[in-house]
């Protein structure tokens, strides 16, 4: 039995709260989804990537033309843009943003090697605008529809 004391969290109603914390289905994912969708294009969601050794997911996949999206959150992920170091327990925070950051960049490295491209949008960009060079990208490489 794990110890809750022994938690990164700083408190069990910080615990609770982060635990809480949706992985998918989120408003800025559901938002680019609409607009993707909208533009005419079908993408697999939520997909585990094919990379030997890794558990790695995409946002957004389209396999017919190896191309998967990432939406990453602007605090996970480190935005250079809006990224604050969390007041409370800041050196965990730190740590994590950057081995989520390390994390990305293998995974996009990874993806290359394998053929596939990874678009990576901020939580903060405009849906229509992110689902407009989604749209670019996959048509750039021969798909219309998934």
């Amino acid at each position: 039995m794990v110890d809750s004391c022994a938690s990164w969290a700083t408190s069990p109603a910080v615990r609770s709260s982060m635990r809480a914390n949706k992985q998918r289905d989120t408003a800025p994912e559901l938002a680019l989804r609409r607009a993707v969708h909208g533009l005419g294009l079908r993408y697999r969601v939520d997909y585990r990537l094919p990379l030997p050794g890794v558990r790695r997911r995409a946002d957004l996949a389209f396999t017919r033309v190896k191309i998967a999206v990432f939406l990453d959150g602007c605090f996970w992920h480190g935005c250079p843009e809006h990224f604050t170091v969390a007041k409370s327990n800041a050196e965990f925070w730190a740590s994590k943003a950057m081995r989520n950051i390390e994390r990305d960049r293998d995974t996009d490295f990874r993806l290359a090697a394998v053929g596939w491209v990874s678009i990576r949008v901020w939580e903060h960009t405009d849906p229509e605008e992110a689902a407009n060079r989604v749209a670019f990208i996959v048509r750039g490489r021969g798909q219309d529809t998934d």
